[in-house]
């Protein structure tokens, strides 16, 4: 009796890992196929981008542009302006949605975003003391100038989001960050005061707009978008690691210190990088990485790669919308994610417990 209950108890226990392992590759399988439909979506959206504007075109001219280009007026407006804005809203809402997430994970803070923070207005005024103050026009130039802001702004609301005994809450920090990008847009309001012609070039950007952005913005700012993506994808791990706790994750030999750098460094890429494209856009890191954890969990695996695909459709999507609800004219793409995500910003607000991630 004792063998065969030792046996059946075996045999039960064997058993669990065979049970739970087709549910988990399920699950994997639902999750692969989700992130390939949604990259399905944004491929839509993008022909979509490239189809609307100021005169909306057929999808035939799209496809005819892109695939056999004849130097026609329409192509040439295709393939100079509407292409590159598309292309550069893809790698903007990719850069943003994926330092927002990275910025929750790590700091466990369900109200990070590189709006909120600051980092985005810190990027801003590093680019406005650039082309207002130094008079840089070169993307490849004055984005080093936002790298620089955004790690500044990081730096100063993690600091003053910690001073006290209280250490940083996710109120605090967000309080530090939304007082800093105040401070930091009035200075770069004061600066561009100064300079007329400086202002009515950037009073658009320093909105939020993907409109007038070429072919050279974009190829400049491609490598520095590339780096920070490949790196924040590359964190996934660790940072599931580190969910656990630091102590936890020492043990399983994930590095703190070098996961918080690397981290750093992904954030202020792609922050400084978005920034110097489109000017600063507030909520899109917010909102998507917290819809993205609502079915696939906390998994950063699956939240940092739907959060790179999703973020553009958000955000091409408000640029689509933007130019259809004030055609012949357009509504900034930096109005429209806010008009987005402030909703989603009050209700997580308002929650009585900011769990943490």
């Amino acid at each position: 009796m004792n063998t065969a209950g030792v046996a059946t108890a075996t045999s039960e226990k064997a058993g669990k890992p065979d049970g739970t392992r087709p549910r988990r590759a399920g699950r994997s399988a639902a999750l692969a196929t989700g992130l390939l439909v949604s990259l399905a979506v944004l491929v839509l959206l993008s022909m979509a981008s490239i189809a609307v504007g100021s005169r909306s075109v057929p999808l035939s001219t799209v496809l005819d542009a892109l695939l056999a280009p004849d130097g026609s007026s329409d192509h040439t407006v295709i393939r100079g302006l509407r292409v590159p804005r598309t292309l550069t809203g893809i790698g903007v809402g990719a850069a943003l949605g994926l330092a927002g997430a990275l910025m929750q994970s790590l700091t466990r803070n369900p109200l990070a975003d590189p709006g909120l923070l600051g980092i985005n207005q810190g990027a801003a005024f590093g680019v406005t003391v650039a082309i207002g103050l130094l008079g840089l026009t070169d993307p490849s130039l004055y984005v080093w100038f936002a790298f620089v802001g955004a790690a500044a702004a990081a730096s100063l609301a993690y600091a003053l989001g910690s001073a006290g005994r209280s250490g940083a809450g996710p109120i605090r920090l967000t309080l530090a960050g939304v007082a800093l990008g105040m401070v930091f847009n009035a200075a770069a309001s004061a600066i561009l005061r100064t300079d007329s012609a400086t202002f009515d070039r950037m009073r658009f950007w320093l909105t939020g707009s993907l409109a007038g952005v070429t072919t050279d913005v974009a190829l400049g700012l491609a490598p520095f978008l590339a780096v920070g993506l490949v790196l924040g994808l590359l964190l996934a791990r660790p940072l599931n690691t580190l969910a656990l706790g630091e102590e936890a994750g020492r043990a399983l030999g994930v590095g703190v210190s070098r996961t918080r750098g690397l981290t750093a460094i992904a954030v202020t890429l792609l922050c400084g990088a978005a920034t110097a494209a489109a000017g600063p856009l507030w909520f899109v890191g917010l909102a998507v990485p917290h819809a993205v954890r609502a079915f696939t969990g906390p998994d950063q695996r699956w939240v940092l790669p739907y959060t790179v695909v999703l973020a553009p459709v958000v955000l091409l999507g408000s640029d689509i919308l933007g130019r259809v609800v004030a055609a012949p004219s357009e509504v900034q793409v930096g109005i429209m994610c806010a008009v987005v995500g402030a909703p989603v910003f009050i209700l997580l607000a308002r929650r009585r417990r900011l769990a943490a991630l």
